[in-house]
């Protein structure tokens, strides 16, 4: 088997079990509260990263053996202090995003969940102009083939929408912000560690909202298990780390077009486990977002011309 195409089926596999995830999301909130489920889902994630940094920084200290620049103390310190500050942002960013989708499910499907979230490509080209980052002309279509298609998912009779879909279609403007974050940290720091501190992060703040307005168990806790530890390992821990090291052996066009089947997998999971059923308009608008997801995420000519120059 190619490096390629083990790395694609390692990429269909984390859209597997990042849209599998929210049927997992649901099923904790059966004995446990959004804030609870978050808390101890996180805690779990970050604690799960622990030993696989440990043995990827393993791996790295073996593949520096035969490099001759060695960092000073002052070059350490600041990237400890980008680590640290990176890992509070994304970890406050993700915190805001996560709990609307975690309170947003309470009230949804975890198929609509899956293709409202998704927005976030969509909606990242266009808060990239704050940034001043240029948006393509196919953009602007996408975003319209996006509100159409949201519109048949979502939008019911008197023009009113539901409580948990604008939740999820707010959070999908707080998972954007989050991979702006991402985006401008990720170069400068280890990615792994700078997930493990968010995850912790956004468990601290989730506990303090917990302990403020629910009254969670250890019973209710370890009744959970399954789900806590679906989302928590899983989806958080070797998702994300399955994704880092299958995006060095593909194109990245590549890679996010199969990420973005995590939508599909939303929808098909919600029909399998929890016999969620869409309606033909809603299906209808299912297909307009996932085209409108897929053609943002296709590569401009520019583009195409600097992976031949490279």
């Amino acid at each position: 088997m190619s490096k390629k195409l083990r790395a694609n089926i390692l990429l269909l596999l984390t859209a597997l079990i990042w849209g599998s995830a929210f049927v997992a999301q649901i099923k904790g909130m059966d004995n446990l509260g959004p804030f609870s489920f978050a808390c101890v889902r996180n805690m779990v994630g970050a604690i799960f990263l622990i030993p696989v940094i440990f043995l990827l920084d393993k791996l790295d200290k073996k593949n520096q053996k035969d490099s001759i620049y060695e960092k000073t103390e002052e070059e350490k310190k600041a990237e400890r202090k980008i680590l640290i500050t990176g890992g509070i942002a994304c970890g406050i960013a993700l915190f805001v995003a996560g709990s609307l989708q975690q309170v947003g499910l309470m009230y949804t499907t975890a198929g609509k969940g899956g293709f409202i979230t998704a927005l976030y490509i969509v909606i990242v080209p266009i808060l990239g102009l704050f940034l001043k980052k240029k948006v393509r002309p196919v953009i602007w279509c996408c975003v319209v083939v996006a509100a159409i298609g949201l519109y048949m998912l979502c939008i019911k009779e008197g023009f009113s929408i539901g409580m948990g879909d604008l939740l999820i279609l707010i959070c999908a403007f707080g998972f954007s912000i989050h991979i702006l974050i991402i985006d401008y940290f990720s170069p400068k720091t280890d990615g792994v560690k700078m997930s493990c501190i968010q995850f912790f992060i956004v468990a601290i703040l989730s506990g303090v909202v917990m302990f403020a307005i629910e009254a969670p168990t250890i019973n209710a806790i370890l009744i959970s298990w399954m789900p806590i530890l679906y989302s928590g390992v899983l989806s958080s821990g070797v998702a994300y780390t399955l994704q880092i090291v299958a995006q060095k052996d593909t194109d990245p066009t590549i890679a996010s077009l199969l990420l973005s089947l995590e939508s599909v997998f939303a929808v098909l999971s919600g029909m399998i486990v929890l016999h969620e059923v869409l309606s033909g308009r809603e299906v209808f608008g299912c297909v307009l977002m996932f085209a409108a997801i897929i053609v943002a995420q296709l590569p401009s000519k520019e583009d195409k011309m600097k992976r031949k120059l490279l």
